[in-house]
């Protein structure tokens, strides 16, 4: 091995050495930002609790899906998986609503503005299964 290519290696595990610090200093401000947040509202952590299942519950569908390799029931998976996505959306929005960057909107019209979201979203869905 040449002397410049020594170099450019010690140069380059120093580059990966500095960007997975910066990596795990981020990584580590973001969670206290996170643990700051939901401390000051633990119906956050509710609403993060129904995020994660919601994207379990849309993984193990599409993975069925695609395990199956038949689009028999299509219009039940488009239902099922499209009640899943939509939910997740509706989540999302009541999540950021309830954050106080929000303050024009109380806490209480957010939540009704998700269940009547949430009651259309499933109205559809099973009006799309027949």
């Amino acid at each position: 091995m040449s002397k410049s290519s020594v170099s450019s290696v010690s140069a380059a595990s120093a580059s990966v050495a500095s960007s997975s610090s910066k990596f795990a200093e981020t990584f580590s401000a973001a969670w206290a930002a996170y643990r700051d947040q939901v401390g000051a509202d633990p119906r956050l952590k509710l609403v993060d609790a129904l995020l994660a299942f919601l994207v379990v519950v849309g993984v193990a569908q599409f993975g069925f899906v695609c395990a199956v390799r038949d689009s028999f029931p299509l219009n039940a998976f488009l239902a099922g998986f499209s009640a899943c996505v939509g939910q997740f959306v509706l989540a999302v929005s009541l999540r950021m609503q309830w954050v106080e960057s929000f303050a024009g909107i109380r806490k209480e019209r957010a939540f009704m503005e998700f269940v009547g979201g949430s009651l259309v979203l499933h109205f559809v869905c099973l009006h799309f299964v027949n």
